[in-house]
C-alpha cells in the first residue's frame, strides 16, 4: 500500500475544503439550521413528541443524515471530476498507485468533511433543543459507515458523469428526495399501512432509523436490518468502484 500517494491526495482534497470553508462546511450548517428552525417552529408547535422524544430533538439524526448523505456524495464526485475535467487524471492514472489508493484518497477525504460536517451539525443542534446520544459509539459508527459509502457512491457518480450538470443530477432528483422521504423527520410509523410498506423500500430509512437509535433507542426497523442494510450499500459500491478501475471505465474521458 503506497501511504505516501494516499496521503498526498487526502491533503489535496482537504487543503480544498480549507480554502473553501464557506461552501464546505458554513453553508450546510446554515442550511441545515434553518431546516431545524423552520421544521421546529412550524411542525414542532403542532407535534409534541414522537415516540416519547421531543420533536425538536427527534429531528436532529434526520437532519445529520440529510447533510451528511448529501455531503458525502457532492464532495466525492466533484473531487474525481474535476482532474478528468482538467485533465490531470492522466498524472494519477500514470503513476504506480493502485485504483485502490486512488480510492481510498478521494473517498478519504469526502468521508472526513462528511463526518467533521455531521459533528458540527450535532453541535450546533444541542444549542436549540436538549440531546441524548444513548450510544456514542454506534453514532460515530453509523456516522462513519454512512459517510464512506455515500462518499463511494459520490466517486462512482463522479467517474460515471461527463458534465457538470451530471453531478447535480443524482443528488438532487435521487438522494435528497429518498432523504426527505426516509423518515428525516417523521417516523414511518406515523404514516397510513399502506405507505408504511412503500416506506420499506427506501433504502434511506434504515440509515436514518439505525442513526435515530443510536441517540433516543428508538427505530423504525430493526438496529440489525440498518446495520446489515448499510453494509450491503458499502459492500455493492465498493464492487463497482473495483470494475470501473479494472475496465478502465470513462476514466480517461
Amino acid at each position: 500500500m503506497n501511504w505516501r500517494a494516499i496521503r498526498a491526495i487526502y491533503l489535496f482534497e482537504m487543503a480544498r475544503t480549507w480554502r473553501t470553508l464557506m461552501q464546505s462546511i458554513v453553508s450546510p450548517v446554515l442550511s441545515t439550521s434553518l431546516y431545524f428552525i423552520v421544521f421546529g417552529a412550524a411542525i414542532g408547535s403542532r407535534i409534541d413528541q414522537v415516540e416519547g422524544v421531543g420533536y425538536g430533538s427527534f429531528i436532529v439524526p434526520g437532519l445529520i443524515m440529510l447533510s451528511v448523505l448529501t455531503q458525502s456524495v457532492a464532495n466525492a464526485s466533484f473531487g474525481i471530476y474535476f482532474p478528468k475535467f482538467t485533465g490531470t487524471i492522466y498524472e494519477i492514472l500514470s503513476a504506480p498507485v493502485s485504483f485502490l489508493e486512488i480510492a481510498v484518497g478521494y473517498v478519504g477525504a469526502a468521508a472526513s468533511k462528511s463526518i467533521i460536517l455531521g459533528l458540527i451539525i450535532l453541535a450546533t443542534a444541542g444549542l436549540f433543543v436538549p440531546l441524548h446520544i444513548a450510544h456514542p459509539v454506534w453514532m460515530f459508527g453509523f456516522l462513519v459507515l454512512t459517510s464512506v459509502a455515500f462518499s463511494l457512491l459520490g466517486f462512482i457518480i463522479g467517474i460515471w458523469a461527463d458534465g457538470f450538470e451530471k453531478l447535480q443530477v443524482v443528488p438532487l432528483l435521487i438522494i435528497t428526495p429518498l432523504t426527505f422521504l426516509g423518515g428525516s423527520f417523521y417516523s414511518i410509523s406515523m404514516l397510513p399501512p399502506v405507505w408504511q410498506t412503500v416506506a420499506l423500500f427506501n433504502p434511506v430509512v434504515y440509515l436514518v432509523s439505525g442513526f435515530r437509535w443510536s441517540f433516543y433507542e428508538i427505530s423504525d426497523v430493526n438496529v440489525g436490518v440498518s446495520l446489515a442494510a448499510t453494509f450491503g450499500f458499502l459492500l455493492a459500491c465498493l464492487a463497482v468502484v473495483w470494475w470501473i478501475f479494472k475496465t478502465g471505465y470513462r476514466l480517461k474521458s
